[in-house]
């Protein structure tokens, strides 16, 4: 009766543990199978193109941009970019800068003659991009 009992015993002992190891093996199948669908979704994602600031906006005010906005997928910064003056997708017209934001004349402004910021003197005038042009 011994013997029937730890034969009995022992088969149990080596049911469970092969229950227990193809447990284990259906997880890791499991795991596998799930790892090669998000790979291959990240593939599709394409994982090397740069990351664009309309995912994460965060992005464009990291340390060391001079560009804090994000505009169509790019960083900008809409206090200076002509394509984007003020606010996304406003475009200066052409002979027109972005000063502070605002769509100035560059050629007959005479607080922003040729450049931003780049006042006349005083009694002289804007021609051209350029002060008191005869």
């Amino acid at each position: 009766m011994d013997y029937v009992k730890k034969v009995l015993f022992v088969t149990s002992l080596v049911f469970l543990i092969s229950v227990n190891l193809a447990f284990e093996t259906t997880q890791e199948v499991e795991e596998d199978n799930y790892t090669s669908i998000r790979s291959r979704i990240l593939a599709e994602a394409n994982p090397r193109a740069p990351a664009t600031c309309d995912i994460f906006p965060r992005i464009c005010r990291g340390k060391g941009s001079q560009k804090p906005d994000c505009c169509r997928k790019q960083c900008v910064n809409v206090m200076t970019d002509n394509l984007n003056c003020g606010q996304c997708g406003r475009r200066c017209r052409y002979g027109e800068g972005c000063c502070k934001g605002q769509c100035v004349s560059l050629m007959y402004d005479r607080n922003h003659c040729g450049g931003c910021n780049s006042k006349c003197k005083k009694g002289s005038y804007c021609r051209y991009g350029m002060c008191s042009y005869a």
